[in-house]
């Protein structure tokens, strides 16, 4: 092991040396014992599967500073009244970007909602509970068998989202939700924002839509989401 590293397992383009000292920060803060190797890898972030001082498992959410992507993201956070102060910058809206998903998950956690529990969040770098075992995370929904169940256990995701913790999701999918033996648990919470957004109803209706259309790929029947949005804004 080579400074909290196991050796050659996390040599990859996300640890570029502010990421690298982070993470050592998150180190000697006992936030982290080491890090092993590459869960999911994507435009935007790369998860690596750590280990804490306690040995639990944690997922380590570690932000692209490179891409180009969160450019695109940026309409997430303009408009979005928790955060009305945005550095310029690709690294400061990056950072502001684990911060608010770090702040959306406390959020749902507090208001009993099922998510994947944030455990620090440092610049780019976001520790979460680790959603598996033995370094190897739970299936989502894409890659499960599914049942009516599972619909009403989304919607109701969407619902508690938008009534409990005033949030709507903005990417909600089939990829972001895991399906365990206890229910479903939901994460990527980055996209999220506020009611007060002023796309905030057009990334709800998205979400029912998106949401809906896998169930009925997968041959269940579903609500129309024209109801099912009206029921969530209570408006039936």
């Amino acid at each position: 092991m080579y400074g909290g590293f196991k050796k050659n397992k996390t040599i990859n383009e996300v640890l570029d040396k502010p990421t690298v000292l982070t993470i050592y920060g998150m180190i000697k803060s006992q936030i982290l014992s080491y890090v092993n190797g590459v869960i999911r890898a994507g435009k935007e972030s790369v998860v690596f599967w750590a280990v804490s001082p306690a040995n639990d498992d944690i997922a380590l959410k570690t932000y692209l500073v490179s891409t180009s992507s969160f450019k695109k993201r940026a309409s997430y956070i303009l408009g979005d009244p928790r955060f009305s102060r945005i550095k310029s910058g690709t690294r400061n809206l990056v950072y502001l970007w684990a911060k608010k998903e770090y702040q959306n998950l406390t959020s749902c956690i507090g208001c009993g909602i099922s998510v994947v529990k944030p455990i620090a969040v440092r610049k780019n770098v976001l520790a979460l509970e680790f959603v598996g075992k033995n370094g190897v995370p739970e299936k989502t929904l894409v890659e499960c068998q599914v049942n009516k169940k599972d619909y009403k256990s989304a919607i109701l995701l969407i619902e508690q989202l938008y009534k409990k913790a005033h949030l709507v999701h903005g990417d909600f999918s089939e990829y972001n939700i895991f399906k365990t033996k206890n229910g479903l648990i939901l994460f990527d919470l980055g996209s999220a924002v506020d009611l007060q957004h002023p796309n905030s109803q057009e990334l709800l209706k998205r979400d029912i839509n998106n949401i809906s259309r896998f169930f009925v790929k997968r041959g269940l029947a579903v609500e129309n989401p024209i109801d099912v949005l009206k029921k969530i804004r209570n408006e039936l």
